[in-house]
């Protein structure tokens, strides 16, 4: 296994702990132990709990991006706001089913690294792109698509928090009731954008 490898996994790890232990429980030893590596083999690759801190910032940032520009979502010409705010509330469905883990550790590392201002501002930024949001707003010709933007993606950070780890944690991801749910929430802020065009 290659060095890159070994951290990808090592990281991969850390991130799966945080999320079904929680922050207190990520140690070097507590992932030698997961991975069933031979002791010490976690901080030749990190030193430190801040490196690999760092690290798994780094990962879910760089998946983040990944995912985002693999969706295809329409942002020039004409604008259907019913079927945007579907094709948005698929991409969200995806995001909750298949990387729940990275959004739990997300909020984790953003509450507990209050301080670190450049991984909080790393981590605040890592899941949606304001650029992409504010050329969606611009096409639906919204009165100010910068503020609309920002705005927008504070009600998408809502929705995926309430479905991850708020009211709605329960609720079932990768249906058609889950998508519907999500675009609802998602059609009221786009119509309204529209309407104060």
């Amino acid at each position: 296994m290659s060095t890159t490898d070994r951290r990808t996994l090592i990281v991969d790890a850390a991130i799966d702990l945080i999320a079904t232990h929680g922050i207190r429980a990520l140690t070097h030893r507590a992932l030698d132990t997961e991975l069933d590596l031979p002791a010490g083999s976690t901080s030749y690759y990190f030193r430190t709990k801040p490196a690999l801190i760092t690290a798994i910032a780094a990962r879910i940032t760089t998946r983040s991006r990944e995912d985002f520009v693999a969706a295809q979502f329409p942002a020039t010409g004409p604008i259907d706001l019913d079927n945007t705010a579907h094709d948005i509330a698929a991409w969200l469905d995806r995001l909750l089913t298949e990387r729940r883990h990275h959004l739990i550790v997300r909020h984790a590392l953003i509450i507990d690294r209050l301080a670190d201002t450049d991984l909080h501002a790393q981590l605040a930024n890592s899941l949606f792109s304001t650029e992409r949001a504010r050329t969606l707003f611009q096409a639906i010709g919204a009165a100010d698509p910068a503020v609309a933007a920002a705005d927008f993606i504070a009600v998408i950070e809502g929705a995926v928090f309430d479905r991850f780890a708020g009211a709605r944690a329960d609720f079932p991801t990768d249906t058609p009731e889950s998508i519907n749910q999500l675009a609802a929430v998602l059609s009221i802020y786009l119509e309204a954008a529209h309407a104060g065009s």
